[in-house]
């Protein structure tokens, strides 16, 4: 009982990696749509988000019949619902870019706007850092699954500054239509930064599944006026 126990966790790990896959795939794809503005590859990135919505309702299926059928000790049962988390998570990151992709449309509507280097800098770190949490869950490293938590600072600084590009843009610009175009590239970045924190969740879920602790990384300074 045992021993096909721990080969339904290990298909239960395949089938997160897979999906981890997925995600990195709809990133790419909505990220090579934006830069093209390429309307038929954003339409392709919200089809292909179904899929992944799919695959995560068929985990959580598989989840809840370990937990009901094979009575998991204390550890395994961690790891069930921490993965159970994850795919929540993995699944919202592919609503980030499907976000992306939706712009996109708008975007060609109206043209003259710019997207700032600091959109394909956050782009390429949270891509890393997906890979980099599927890499960490699959080798159960937490070494790493902290250095890639600590990324999302780095997202946190360029989402920061593209943000104040944007905005200075939109305030200096007369032009109704650069307007509009920077608040849907604005929209874009949001979804990046987001992208990034959820990044960071699974991050966590990895630590907590190989120590038992729940560790927050990246703990936000408080603030000495309170």
């Amino acid at each position: 009982m045992r021993k096909q126990f721990g080969t339904k966790l290990n298909e239960l790990r395949d089938e997160i990696l897979e999906m981890g896959k997925m995600v990195e795939e709809e990133l790419k794809l909505a990220l090579k749509a934006l830069n093209k503005l390429d309307k038929e590859l954003a339409r392709q990135v919200i089809e292909f988000d179904a899929s992944v919505n799919a695959k995560r309702f068929a985990i959580e299926e598989k989840c809840v019949q370990l937990i009901a059928t094979q009575q998991p000790a204390a550890s395994d049962l961690r790891a069930i619902v921490a993965v159970m988390n994850m795919i929540v998570d993995l699944e919202r990151m592919g609503d980030q870019a499907k976000g992306i992709a939706k712009v996109i449309p708008r975007l060609n509507e109206f043209p003259g706007g710019t997207q700032p280097t600091e959109l394909k800098q956050m782009g390429d770190i949270v891509g890393v850092m997906l890979s980099q949490c599927m890499e960490a869950y699959a080798q159960n490293n937490v070494g790493l699954a902290e250095h890639t938590a600590k990324q999302d600072d780095e997202v946190d600084h360029l989402y920061a500054t593209f943000f104040a590009h944007i905005i200075a843009m939109m305030a200096e610009t007369k032009k109704q239509k650069v307007v509009q175009a920077s608040y849907e590239v604005l929209r874009a970045g949001q979804e990046l930064e987001r992208f990034g924190d959820l990044a960071t969740n699974i991050a966590e879920r990895v630590i907590y599944i190989a120590t038992g602790k729940v560790h927050e990384v990246n703990v936000e300074p408080e603030d000495p006026a309170n």
